[in-house]
């Protein structure tokens, strides 16, 4: 089995007002397309910065194996300059560049060369900032809200060109977004961050596959607590619904299901203490 392509262990990083992440340990196999789940100001943009090396840990540490690009979330690129001068920016500051690549891929997309960074439109924009990243034929590409301030066209055209790469090259991903709806389709991992600690890391469809939604009476619901792994509950008048972890032993009044990947996010964000749980166990509301 190949090594991870990010590794972090024991993570911290501060800034004056405090801790941005504190004690973060996750690993991203390689070849894998990675979401990082979190609420604004949940450490996101802090874990990429400290991966890509912007950032300085004040505690632990975090490698990328590989050849990493990064595309910040305001898609930073020099408006007064014309595409083919980003190009050639990109050429003359990478030891890695794939000028062939690029060309094509802003032929194929209908993006002059000739035209100011500024006057193209923000799905344009975000086409060029990733054509610029992929033309450094990176082993991990690293993404802060790529689909921010995108319209619904621009949003899928970028995330199919991402999937297009993954699936020609084996590119691995990690791509940062506090909605889950943008990367439900297309991510097989899950990282989830609330207030700078994990919350939960691992493969999408055996984290759905070790998560039920039960939704029953709200009496017996406090013993169900105490003997089953609770991630987060809720109550209505007299019905409970409970996210667990595992499988639970129920009685019939229990009705049990599958959560969504929304639901299995949205359970844990709900529940900030199950972060400080090495077995995510045990959390009571």
């Amino acid at each position: 089995m190949s090594p991870p392509v990010l590794e972090a262990t024991g993570l911290g990083v501060r800034y004056r007002r405090g801790w941005a992440l504190r004690d973060c340990s996750l690993a991203v196999p390689a070849g894998r397309v990675a979401a990082l789940v979190g609420p604004n100001g949940a450490g996101k943009t802090t874990l990429m910065h400290a991966a890509v090396g912007l950032l300085a840990p004040a505690k632990g540490s975090v490698v990328v194996r590989g050849q990493v690009a990064f595309v910040a979330q305001d898609k930073p690129l020099y408006e007064s300059f014309t595409v083919a001068e980003m190009l050639a920016f990109g050429r003359r500051t990478n030891l890695r560049w794939d000028e062939r690549a690029a060309l094509e891929r802003l032929a194929g997309l209908g993006i002059p060369l000739e035209r100011k960074v500024g006057r193209l439109s923000g799905g344009q924009q975000a086409q060029v900032a990733l054509t610029i990243a992929l033309a450094r034929t990176p082993d991990l590409l690293v993404l802060d809200e790529p689909l921010a301030n995108l319209d619904p066209v621009a949003r899928h055209d970028v995330m199919r060109a991402i999937m297009a790469e993954v699936a020609e090259h084996g590119l691995s991903v990690l791509l940062s977004s506090h909605v889950v709806s943008d990367l439900e389709d297309t991510c097989d991992w899950l990282v989830v961050l609330h207030g700078g600690r994990l919350q939960v890391s691992g493969d999408i469809e055996e984290l759905l596959a070790g998560h039920l939604v039960l939704t029953g009476p709200a009496e017996p619901a406090g013993e169900l607590m105490d003997r089953s792994h609770v991630v987060s509950a809720s109550r209505t008048g007299r019905q409970a619904s409970l996210l667990v972890r595992g499988e639970p032993v129920l009685d019939p009044r229990w009705h049990a299901r599958r959560p969504g990947l929304d639901e299995l996010v949205m359970g844990y964000l709900r529940s900030p203490e199950s972060a400080a749980l090495p077995s995510l166990a045990g959390v009571r509301r």
